[in-house]
């Protein structure tokens, strides 16, 4: 995988991440943030769809790695709003 390819990849689990999390309805954290969450949300969105026997909808191929876009853009969901349960359970509602 050359640099431009894994840039690509970075960019493209960037903007999964930010779509999830804007589906969530709550902002985990900046673009590094949304980088990390759209890589995982990748994992738990493919492991579910494994687990409910569902086909990979739309990938994309970069640099000989398939990566699921929609199955990312829910794992990051999944993801930003089990996060948002913990962090309002710990710290309680937000008072401004």
């Amino acid at each position: 995988m050359t640099l431009t390819e894994f840039l690509v990849l970075l960019a493209i689990a960037a903007i999964c991440g930010s779509i999830g999390q804007a589906l969530a309805g709550y902002d985990i954290g900046g673009c590094v943030v949304s980088i990390i969450v759209g890589f995982i949300g990748a994992w738990i969105g493919m492991w579910m769809a494994g687990k409910f026997g569902l086909p990979e909808l739309f990938a994309i191929k970069v640099g000989g790695k398939t990566f699921p876009i929609i199955w990312s853009i829910i794992g990051s969901a999944v993801l930003t709003f089990i996060v948002a349960l913990i962090r309002k359970g710990v710290s309680g509602p937000r008072r401004y």
